[in-house]
This record gives C-alpha cells, structure tokens and sequence, in this order.
C-alpha cells in the first residue's frame, strides 16, 4: 500500500517552515498519542505515520531529497544514498518526545530550582462573647516555619551554595525510556529542586528554613461569629526557595456566655421574675452589651413571654442593621419558705379558688381538656 504524502500527514503546505512542521507534529502527537488512546489501536498508527512525517520534513537534507524523488528519496532500498533511511525507527525518537512533551512533564528548561509557596496555617482563637460583638485587637503567638536568615534560604552554608545537580542536569527531570516511549520523572537525587547542597547550613541543615515562634496582632472586626475566619495574607509556613509565603487562617470561636445567647444578629436572654411582679407588674433592670435599661413589665405577665429591645443585639460583620435583645420571662417559683409565707400563700389560694375561670384561664382551660380527654375514653 502506498504512503501518503507527508505534508498531508501534517495537514501543511508545502512551503511550510520548521516552526509549522513542529507546531503541526505536536498537534497530532497529543491526538494520537497511545497513552490517550489506549482503546484505540487505530491512534498509534496514524501517531507513527505523523512521527515518520515529522522525521523527515524537520530534517532539511531529508526535506530536500523527499520533495525531489517523493517516498523513493528518503527509502534506503532506492539507493539514494545514506542517510535518505528513515521511516518510523529514524532519529533518536526519545529527543523528539522529550522535545515536544517536556513543557507536560516539567522538563526543558535548565538549571533553575523550583521555588514553592509555603503551607498555610490555621489558628484557633477564642474570644468572648463582648469582644466577638464589639470588636478588637489580639495578639497570638504561632510556631511557624521562615526563611532562615543565616542563609537567606538558600540552605547552603555561608560562604557556599547550591551547586547543579548532576543527575538531572538542573532541570529536576531525568528522562526514562520505556520501551517506544519516554517518559520524564521528578529527579530522585535533587528531589526535582535541579540543585544539590554539599555543605549545608548550620542552622537550618540545609532546608533553608527554621522554626520560630512569631507574635501576630490580629484585628478582630465586630461582630465576629462561630466559624468565621479572618485571613492574614503571608503569615503562613515561608515558601521554599524563595518562594511565596502561605496565609495564615485565624478560626473564631466564641466562648458560652453567662447571660446572653446569640442567634444569628439577634441575642436571647431568660428574666426571671417572682410571681408579685408577675401578678402586679413592676420595673426590672435589664443587662445589655452596652450597658443597664429599665423595662416595664405589665401586671398578668405570664412565662414565656417575649419582650424585645430594639438594636440591643448584633451588628453582623457582614453588614446590615443591628439586631435587638430578646428577653424570655421565666416566672419563678418561691422556694425555702416560712411557715407564715406558706400560710399567707394558702390562704391566697383559698381567696381565688372559687374563680378559677377568671383568676386562672390558662390552668382553668387546661383542666377542662383533661376532663374532656378521659371522658371520651369512656365512651
């Protein structure tokens, strides 16, 4: 069977230059190359054919013969002289693999170190209740990784440096041949830094970076709340070689507070109060994050009632407005009294019970579905 013409191989014309063979070689080489088509035994011939077009067409001597005689120029059978031999197996295919590949498996380029950027940190912080809400200025102290300054992070000792790697080259590759391919991986010697450090520095044994322990003021916003985060741009682990440093990550966690709960920009409050005040109404003074108020409460005030204080609560430091204070009223119980108390309450008890509907609705209404529950039992 015939071969086809190698520029139609390509998909050039054929006045194209070394520029255009190789961009169109690369193009198809990534189509068909077997590893992306490994269910397809179609992908590795035509990969081959453009390999063998690429061979040819980026060889000017080869070009020269090719576009004279055709397939009969570069066929060493045609006696057209040596070097005209070719075909799939010409070349040294692990160069052009490289050549068109290294930018995918990190090779290339040469004698540079990898720079990394450093890992971030998170810190956990507790704050209470009235600063989480108010806002302010913590310092915290953090075990943390930075750029050692006896070698300025280069991980050599004074005087010296990071020498080339001689395996790798320092390019941080090596190139293993597998068979028809080759295939580039991170250099076991210099661990993919493209360097080596012979003599390494005293203080940081050569990993150009050391532990401290740094003092950090962060500035809480108000109204922080549980699982916020507030982030420090660079305060992270330092990068290696020279590279960024991470962040560090402060994670806000608020403490129980003895009186107020917060639900969201809203805070919650239980008042408890006696049965007189209750009954007969009167003025407590209420707690706030800002201080003391007076609130009313009315006579008849049964437990569980809510009484809202505008803009007492919550600015939320996402923005919006000010939430408010809700105060449950939790009717208490006396407790431990005297003989006289508990007679003065009895003879109360007396003095109402002839009118439970009036005096106790509630308890009253009660009653009467209890009443009303065993009755159908009956039925």
């Amino acid at each position: 069977m015939s071969k086809r013409d190698y520029y139609e191989v390509l998909g050039i014309s054929k006045d194209a230059n070394e520029a255009a063979i190789k961009k169109a070689f690369k193009r198809l080489a990534m189509k068909h190359h077997p590893d992306r088509n490994a269910d397809n035994p179609e992908a590795e011939t035509k990969f081959k054919e453009a390999k063998e077009a690429y061979d040819i067409l980026s060889d000017a001597q080869k070009r020269a013969a090719y576009d004279q005689y055709g397939h009969a120029g570069v066929d060493p059978s045609a006696g057209h002289g040596p070097g005209y031999g070719g075909g799939a197996g010409a070349g040294n295919f692990s160069d052009i693999f490289g050549d068109v590949f290294g930018d995918i498996f990190g090779g290339g380029g040469g004698g540079r170190s990898r720079s990394y950027r450093g890992s971030d940190l998170r810190y956990n912080m507790e704050l209470n209740l009235e600063d989480a809400v108010a806002g302010t200025t913590i310092k915290i102290k953090i075990p943390t990784l930075v750029s050692c300054k006896t070698c300025h992070g280069s991980g050599a000792k004074k005087g010296s440096s990071p020498t080339t790697c001689t395996t790798c080259g320092g390019t941080g590759q090596v190139r293993i041949q597998q068979g028809f391919f080759s295939v580039q991986q991170t250099c076991p010697h210099c661990h993919g830094q493209g360097k080596t450090i012979s003599d390494p520095c005293n203080d940081c044994h050569g990993q150009g970076r050391i532990e401290e322990r740094k003092t950090l003021s962060v500035k809480v916003p108000p109204g922080v709340d549980n699982g916020d985060r507030i982030r420090l741009s660079g305060e992270g682990e330092a990068g290696e070689n020279g590279g960024p440093s991470g962040d560090l990550y402060v994670q806000v966690h608020v403490k129980p507070h003895t009186i107020f709960e917060r639900d969201g920009s809203n805070l919650l409050c239980q008042m408890p109060i006696s049965v007189a005040v209750a009954a007969l109404g009167g003025e407590l003074e209420v707690p706030t994050l800002n201080g003391r108020v007076k609130l009313k409460i009315p006579g008849e005030t049964q437990t569980g009632r809510m009484f809202r204080l505008k803009g007492k609560g919550v600015k939320p430091v996402r923005g919006g407005m000010i939430g408010d204070l809700l105060c449950k009223v939790v009717i208490e119980t006396p407790v431990k009294l005297t003989s006289k108390q508990k007679e003065l309450l009895r003879e109360f008890e007396e003095s109402i019970h002839g009118d439970k509907q009036k005096h106790n609705p509630q308890g009253n209404s009660w009653m009467n579905g209890v009443k009303k529950f065993f009755d159908d039992m009956k039925l």
